[in-house]
């Protein structure tokens, strides 16, 4: 099969890609990444379309080196009124706790990029040198056109069924994410059966059967990580709760502690923030919502709407046992340097 690694030929000078993240990404971030040799990325999928335009705009300000820009790709929710109001009323104790107004509906918050002319016209515009996507496809004839601008293109992959898929529409590279991976898993249907494959087993699966480049995802946390994907035939290898401790995130103090504490052992893959599967470390919220009896959490991104309320109260009380502090196995490897330092470490590691 065709391994030539357009990655690192005109997108990169090493193998390391910085995870959108989104909500924690940043322009500062992706620069940094970008200009010490690596590919950053921005996760505008919870940006509105002037917000994400702003990001890439202060990107392009501060690197002339390329640069990733991640969308959602989300099926829009199917609204259940009988089910939002049974999780409301479950979280009702934690809304009263944090002295809040207790909220009577609940709303789609995230617009899908699949449905959004506003959000694909601005990236025709801004061309950045690569898109991503994430929990799906969007059309083909979209595909095509970003690729006619010149964007190089990218979407993740939980499955051999999706990589199949992705491969079809004519997608460029495969993010091959295992399930040691933090934040939003992306599988296509959250509803689907999960095989939940590990990031080692998922990657040789794909490099075997896939005639495009692999890039991995999931648990990688140093150079030696690195290393090691490479050797199982992946072109690169993407991190990001590696970088969550970098000062130029938009992680606050609470996150940051927690990152750097022993909690960070402790990750696991939850709906109950989002509506989708999602691997972040343990708190109070999660730990409530498990105590549910025959209820499950509404629909992405409609049950985030209420997991951000709530943290939204509790933070002015100085808790943030109700954030979503989205982390990877291996997340206590996680070390508090710049982005430029990081990457410099990351090379090191991966040179040795």
């Amino acid at each position: 099969m065709n391994r030539s690694n357009p990655l690192t030929r005109h997108l990169c000078i090493h193998p390391i890609i910085q995870a959108p993240m989104a909500g924690v990404s940043t322009p500062e971030l992706a620069a940094a990444v970008s200009n010490a040799g690596g590919l950053g990325s921005l996760g505008v999928g919870a940006n509105s379309v002037p917000q994400a335009r702003q990001m890439i705009e202060q990107t392009r300000a501060l690197t002339s080196r390329p640069f990733n820009v991640n969308v959602f790709c989300h099926e829009p929710a199917l609204r259940n009124e009988a089910q939002e109001a049974a999780w409301l009323e479950h979280l009702k104790p934690l809304f009263m706790e944090c002295g809040m107004v207790f909220p009577t509906s609940l709303d789609e918050i995230y617009r899908s990029f699949i449905n959004d002319d506003d959000a694909f016209e601005m990236l025709l515009e801004t061309r950045p040198a690569v898109v991503s996507f994430h929990f799906g496809l969007p059309p083909l004839d979209w595909v095509q056109a970003l690729q006619d601008v010149g964007i190089y293109t990218l979407a993740t992959a939980t499955n051999l069924e999706e990589a199949r898929k992705i491969q079809e529409l004519g997608i460029d590279a495969i993010v091959a994410q295992g399930i040691e991976a933090g934040g939003h898993r992306g599988i296509f249907n959250p509803d689907a059966i999960d095989e939940k494959l590990s990031t080692s087993v998922l990657v040789r699966l794909l490099v075997k059967n896939m005639d495009l480049p692999i890039i991995a995802a999931g648990g990688i946390m140093d150079g030696h990580g690195v290393k090691s994907t490479l050797a199982l035939g992946a072109t690169a290898a993407q991190l990001g709760t590696a970088f969550i401790l970098c000062p130029e995130t938009a992680a606050n103090e609470g996150y940051r502690k927690k990152l750097k504490s022993e909690r960070a052992a402790a990750t696991l893959l939850t709906s109950a923030l989002s509506g989708r599967p999602a691997r972040c470390i343990r708190n109070r919220f999660i730990i409530h919502t498990a105590l549910a009896t025959g209820i499950m959490p509404p629909a992405y991104p409609v049950a985030y709407d209420a997991a951000k309320q709530l943290n939204k109260a509790a933070i002015k009380f100085g808790n943030h046992e109700f954030a979503a502090h989205w982390a990877g196995q291996g997340a206590v490897l996680a070390r508090e340097l710049t982005a430029t330092q990081l990457m410099a470490e990351l090379v090191k590691e991966l040179s040795s």
